[in-house]
């Protein structure tokens, strides 16, 4: 295995993106895709043709002999996957099957809106086990906020008659869980709970994707932070979207069973008790997921789309070359180099085992690129410290050990 930036070993991706579709049938007004610095999905086709499926897969398949993996994700994304329709996905997944499964473990998933998931995809889905995540930001109102057709026109009577398909007993076993994006208009605690009446097995929060140069909403300008923090401490700044997190973690936390598994917030858990921190978002854990667009590029993270246009670009394509190519990128290497890939803010902060310097498009700005903290800094730090001491309360009875967290320990089962 070649070394990676600071000497560190590569490591080889283990998840691939498909962008099978680059179009979708809604037009939410936060999505990264569309109304991003970044346009290049108006020169991408409309659908990933079979002929480049095919290719990614045998690329996907090489890098796994070459890796000796034992098993790989794929993950099926657009735009809306769904739009390819019934019979392009069906052929689709044929290849994967057939090209693919010789040679490796598939785990593969599908990220929708919802809006198209019906009885008929949802069988085709079944036969080729795989697995589905949905949108939904909360309640109708919540949801609808945002989440709306070109026309104007709600989403969420749709999104909701999918996922009551989705629970039948019979496709069950296919719900992955909901995707939702925090939104600090909504109250935190109805959009758990309305998330909670879809009984989906795990919820991901996902912040809204902002740079330093273009902050998310409700943070307003904010000065990147110095390399050494003022003698007096760091400004104090209100933190909206730590406190938005942190009523909807007591929330959680504070039921009696586990109602659902909020992915957010078991990594953070693990990470303030000394454990691993597996995604993307948070920790120190190298990126292992590459991006194949619909035309078979390579691309970085999708939420890079949203520091200027063609910064989630490789220069490489799956025709030309490998992934292995794609590993050797400065990018992926900065990505893979844990604390080494920090700068100096981050990697002299207290909680960076567990914030990891947040999710890497948060940290861009547009002079010193992203050798910076989150955008979120303030709000992470005193999210995390929220979670550290509930924990440390709930450590204190009655036994102090890790097991007192009950169902809320990372180890328990869902």
């Amino acid at each position: 295995m070649e070394a990676g930036a600071g000497g560190l070993p590569q490591v080889p991706f283990r998840q691939f993106l498909l962008k099978i579709h680059s179009l979708c049938n809604l037009s939410c007004d936060y999505c990264y895709v569309y109304f991003a610095a970044d346009q290049s999905w108006r020169r991408r086709p409309g659908v990933m043709a079979l002929d480049t499926v095919r290719q990614a897969v045998d690329r996907i398949a090489e890098h796994a002999r070459e890796h000796r993996l034992p098993m790989v994700r794929i993950i099926l994304h657009g735009g809306e996957p769904l739009l390819v329709g019934k019979a392009h996905l069906g052929e689709l997944l044929t290849v994967l099957a057939e090209r693919l499964a010789p040679e490796v473990e598939v785990r593969c998933s599908l990220q929708s809106n919802g809006t198209l998931l019906d009885h008929d995809f949802l069988e085709l889905l079944l036969r080729h086990r795989v697995g589905v995540a949905v949108s939904l930001d909360g309640s109708p109102v919540a949801h609808d906020r945002h989440r709306r057709f070109a026309n104007g026109r709600p989403s969420h009577a749709r999104v909701a008659g999918a996922l009551r398909l989705l629970n039948n007993p019979r496709h069950r076993e296919l719900f992955v869980g909901l995707l939702c994006t925090v939104d600090l208009a909504n109250d935190p605690v109805e959009t758990y709970e309305a998330l909670l009446e879809f009984s989906a097995p795990r919820v991901d929060f996902l912040l809204p994707h902002g740079t330093w140069e273009y902050p998310p909403p409700g943070l307003g300008h904010r000065e990147v932070p110095p390399a050494r923090p003022p003698a007096d401490g760091p400004p104090d700044e209100p933190t909206p979207y730590a406190q938005w997190l942190a009523a909807a973690f007591d929330r959680w936390f504070d039921a009696p069973r586990k109602e659902t598994r909020v992915r957010m917030f078991e990594e953070i858990i693990s990470g303030v008790l000394g454990g691993a921190v597996h995604t993307e978002a948070f920790g120190l854990a190298p990126v292992d997921l590459v991006v194949v667009d619909a035309d078979g590029t390579m691309q970085h993270s999708d939420s890079l789309k949203v520091v200027a246009e063609g910064a989630p670009e490789t220069g490489l394509d799956i025709f030309r070359h490998s992934f292995s190519d794609a590993l050797t990128t400065e990018t992926v290497r900065r990505r893979q180099a844990g604390l080494l890939g920090l700068g100096k803010v981050c990697r002299a902060c207290a909680l960076v085992q567990v914030c990891g310097g947040g999710l890497y498009t948060h940290r861009h700005h547009h002079t010193e690129g992203f050798a910076n903290p989150s955008v979120y800094c303030r709000d992470l730090a005193d999210f995390i410290t929220h979670v550290r001491s509930r924990l440390s309360t709930a450590l204190a009875h009655p036994d102090g050990t890790p097991e007192a967290l009950g169902p809320h320990h990372p180890s328990a089962p869902s």
